[in-house]
């Protein structure tokens, strides 16, 4: 080491066209792997991307790019924009069905000519022309060479690497079906087998044409199944506005979404999707957050409430301020996450790499064999019987179905997991989060909405509403959050026990006086007010003077409780507690009968933390809890073998969420807590949990469905093949459907 400072990573995006199957993602990984500069590389064959880290001293993306070409794949950075995303075709669906249409056309003949060969359907006309041997070899060469010839430009730089991949096995079929029928031709073998209708042909030009012509096929299909699973990504896209209706100098103008500034004005009428975050200054509307939370019931917005990009006004107008813009709002941080997310590659994907990886040599190996043994020993100097089980063994068990299989569902889950407001940075997290069997859930902010509010009055010789306006004026200019709970709860008149009409404005103060964690005195329309704790009151002579029965449950309940007094005599209680959320008590009874251990975690006093905890049947409860604590608390029961979850949304629940095997957040908390976290939720409530871990298991259940089918079809379709029991043409319908119904299976996520 020369002690110089570690140079910056660039982390960089390519799309790469011409994978076809998991060997080739195998293969990019595996030799720009090995590139000085390259730190790290994953590529993601359902996405047709790899994702690099580099250091940009040593190596940049053109060489990188170039390396990639040279391996025989097309590539050329990503750079994510609306339009790109709506006109890409990445999976090239219009070219691939082009070739498959035209290769179709060319086997029409050859199947006409099977027909004469099948006992059902021998009775119909066959024209010569057709079974010619010549007329056969001019419809096979332009297929074989023409249109097979991607086929073996793959090939070729696959070998040339070192390689194997689907292309080869293809190449090597083909190419033995038609330059064995070719031979025959040549050597007067097709002469003495007559070639009228009725006899079977030796040639093989029709498994040569029949093999590309599926294979195409194959390619078409899982191009369309390909496209469905990133419509949730470019759904997320369109969710942008082009324009955005801009108020500067008491004027309104339309200006493109990338001008908006942070602290600009902007008006949104009924029907506008809102371009950017921002706090409403004025107006009233229904907004449909829908798309961004996945709540179906539109919120209402007023003045100091926040919105986000990418929702709908339904009614009303709002004006409100820009305080995320560009790249930092919540719909770009959506779009860039999940793009992340599908990029990345959970371990189970990387054990099917691996084995995608030394799959196609032993197939290649028993094909091998299987020519050798049927040519040798089970039909003797057969070389046509030979080379058809070859061929099939070949084909039916390339491993494009194994590399699919993770991929794809991750795309899948992730994109699912969006559309309901749950955001996985990475793919590994939705392996990861099914394994979870602890979830550790912060108290404030997380079971209950983060705020004290009004719960109850006590007035001693006023009404409950007379004394809230009172305590209300003296805690007028107090910063302490109580203080601000009851200001806010006098303005709004809600609330009251016994509800009634909304009163005047609670009226100015003087002489206002603060005793640190006591309680405040003021002068309130002539009288003096003090409003503080039960000991402070003692101090001053105001002592309580009975013992009331609604205050004891007050604080068997933890609530906030301020005492007040007027004039030198006791007045009454004001309670204030941070209410449950609402979704909290079904949400925590849902994951634990889920198999969840659920236990809260909170640096409140334990009376509060154990009430609340009641409310909500948690069993497991550690109040008065430092970050520090809630960091030995994870590492202590991950030494016990647990898998934990915890769930915060604060700058002291950030060191936990990076402690723990899944961090998860809350939207509406710090951004020190979701930059710590694996998971974000968008809606900000417990529901999301449930929904994160009910996706994650089912997509991981979906992964182990795919690879368990891809390995037993595999495993129980070679020896059909070996044995004779299927043609090559079979076989590669076999295969082709394979990998589609992978893809289908995985598509059975967006209805998760």
């Amino acid at each position: 080491m020369n002690g110089t400072m570690p140079t910056a990573v660039r982390q960089v995006v390519l799309n790469i066209s011409g994978m076809t199957c998991a060997a080739c993602a195998a293969r990019i990984e595996r030799v720009v792997g090995r590139m000085e500069g390259v730190e790290q590389v994953n590529v993601n064959l359902a996405m047709h991307r790899a994702t690099l880290t580099l250091m940009p001293d040593r190596v940049d993306v053109h060489q990188v790019a170039d390396k990639i070409r040279l391996l025989g794949f097309a590539a050329q950075e990503y750079a994510p924009d609306e339009k790109s995303t709506e006109t890409a075709d990445p999976f090239d669906i219009a070219k691939t069905g082009a070739i498959f249409f035209i290769s179709l056309l060319f086997m029409l003949p050859f199947i006409w000519a099977m027909a004469g060969h099948h006992r059902l359907t021998s009775s119909l006309w066959v024209p010569e022309l057709i079974v010619n041997p010549w007329f056969q070899l001019a419809l096979a060469t332009p297929v074989q060479f023409a249109i097979g010839l991607p086929f073996y430009i793959r090939a070729f730089h696959a070998l040339k690497s070192g390689g194997a991949n689907m292309d080869v096995l293809v190449v090597i079929g083909t190419s033995a079906a038609y330059g064995y029928s070719h031979y025959l031709m040549f050597h007067g073998a097709a002469a003495g087998h007559g070639m009228a209708a009725g006899h079977h042909s030796p040639l093989y030009f029709d498994a040569s044409v029949m093999i590309m012509t599926i294979v195409w096929f194959g390619k078409w299909l899982e191009a369309l199944s390909k496209r469905r699973t990133v419509n949730s990504l470019r759904e997320l896209h369109r969710l942008r506005p082009d324009m955005a209706c801009v108020v500067r100098e008491n004027k309104e103008q339309r200006l493109p979404f990338e001008e908006v500034a942070s602290g600009d004005l902007l008006l949104v009428r009924p029907g506008d999707k809102i371009a950017v975050d921002g706090i409403v200054v004025e107006g009233h509307a229904a907004v449909n957050e829908s798309m961004i939370s996945g709540e179906s019931i539109p919120v209402d917005k007023q003045a100091g409430d926040r919105v986000m990009s990418g929702t709908v006004s339904q009614n009303g107008m709002l004006l409100f301020r820009a305080t995320q813009v560009g790249d930092q709002t919540t719909l770009a941080k959506l779009i860039r996450l999940m793009e992340e997310a599908q990029s990345s590659k959970a371990p189970i994907q990387r054990m099917a790499d691996r084995l995608s990886g030394i799959f196609v040599p032993i197939i290649i190996a028993v094909a091998a064999l299987t020519f050798a043994a049927w040519y040798f020993l089970l039909e003797p100097g057969l070389t046509g019987g030979a080379l058809e089980k070859a061929i099939a063994v070949l084909l039916i068990a390339c491993p494009c179905a194994l590399g699919l299989a993770t991929p794809t569902s991750i795309l899948v889950g992730s994109g699912r997991a969006a559309q309901l407001g749950i955001l996985f940075k990475e793919g590994k997290h939705l392996e990861s989060l099914p394994q979870v069997n602890v979830v550790l859930l912060d108290k404030t902010g997380t079971i209950t909405a983060g705020r004290p509010q009004l719960t109850d009055v006590l007035a001693v010789r006023r009404t409950p509403e007379a004394l809230l306006r009172l305590v209300a004026a003296a805690e007028r200019p107090s910063e302490h959050p109580l203080a601000r709970a009851v200001v806010e709860a006098a303005e709004r008149m809600h609330g009251m026990p016994g509800g009634g009409p909304a009163q005047e404005q609670p009226p100015a103060c003087e002489a206002f006086e603060a005793y640190a964690g006591r309680g405040v005195r003021a002068v309130v329309e002539g009288c003096e007010v003090l409003a503080g704790t039960r000991l402070w009151l003692q101090e001053r002579g105001a002592a309580p003077a009975l013992q009331s029965a609604r205050i004891e449950r007050w604080e068997r309940e933890g609530c906030g409780i301020i005492y007040a007094a007027v004039d030198g005599e006791w007045a009454g209680a004001i309670a204030l507690s941070d209410r449950i959320k609402p979704t909290s008590r079904k949400a925590i009874a849902q994951l634990q009968a889920m198999g969840a251990e659920v236990m809260m975690v909170t640096g409140d006093h334990p009376s509060t933390a154990r009430s609340i905890a009641r409310q909500t049947g948690i069993r497991h409860v550690y109040a008065q809890m430092l970050p520090e604590d809630k960091v030995a608390l994870v590492d202590r029961l991950k030494r016990q073998g647990k898998r934990v979850a915890m769930v915060g949304d604060g700058i002291n629940d950030a060191p936990a969420l990076a402690a723990a095997d899944v961090g998860i957040a809350i939207a509406q908390g710090t951004d020190i807590a979701k930059a710590a976290a694996d998971i974000v939720l968008l809606k900000g409530d417990l529901k999301g949990m449930v929904r994160a871990l009910r996706i994650s298991r089912r997509t991981m259940r979906i992964i182990r469905q795919n690879l368990g089918f891809s390995l037993l079809y595999n495993t129980l379709a070679i020896p059909f093949a070996v044995t004779g029991y299927l043609a090559p043409w079979v076989a590669c319908t076999a295969m082709a459907f394979s990998s589609v119904t992978v893809i289908v299976n995985s598509l059975r996520l967006q209805k998760a």
